[in-house]
């Protein structure tokens, strides 16, 4: 497993959508590709880092049934929003995370949001109680049982860094 102990060391790890998409499979299946449709079913490699279940005949990728399906933004600026969320003292705004990874403040808000749903990350009401939710979350964070989802609180635990 990566460790990252500064943003330059996940830029270095993820320069890519290649890379990432490469650490999104070996943390999800670890060498052995299983249909998110019916696990016991054959699966074939297609091109452009694509599998196909034998049984359902559905196309299927690292990303499928995860925070990051059907999102067209690339995988390595999901890592980087997911780091930068988990290291913040303070609660990052949406127009900050644009900035930081050069994508619309649109685009910025939908990604906290679906990361905030997936971690069950609660936002204080009020800025004098606010804690920071992820830091506190993530030693005792359990993450969604759905087997379908990607199981990511090892990952994040390494991101803390």
């Amino acid at each position: 497993m990566l460790e990252f102990n500064s943003y330059d060391d996940l830029l270095e790890a993820f320069p890519n959508e290649r890379k990432a998409l490469d650490y999104l499979e070996n943390i999800r299946w670890n060498g052995i590709v299983i249909s998110p449709f019916s696990p016991n079913s054959k699966v074939y490699y297609c091109s452009s880092n694509k599998y196909k279940c034998r049984d359902t005949g559905k196309y299927f990728n690292a990303k499928t049934n995860t925070i990051f399906h059907n999102s067209r933004i690339a995988l390595h600026k999901w890592f980087r929003a997911i780091w930068i969320m988990s290291i913040e003292k303070s609660d990052i705004t949406s127009v900050d995370l644009a900035k930081n990874l050069g994508i619309t403040q649109k685009s910025a808000w939908y990604m906290m949001q679906r990361i905030r749903e997936y971690f069950e990350i609660k936002k204080s009401a009020t800025k004098t109680t606010r804690k920071h939710p992820i830091k506190k979350n993530l030693e005792v964070m359990e993450v969604i049982t759905d087997s379908e989802k990607l199981k990511m609180s090892e990952w994040l635990n390494i991101l803390k860094k």
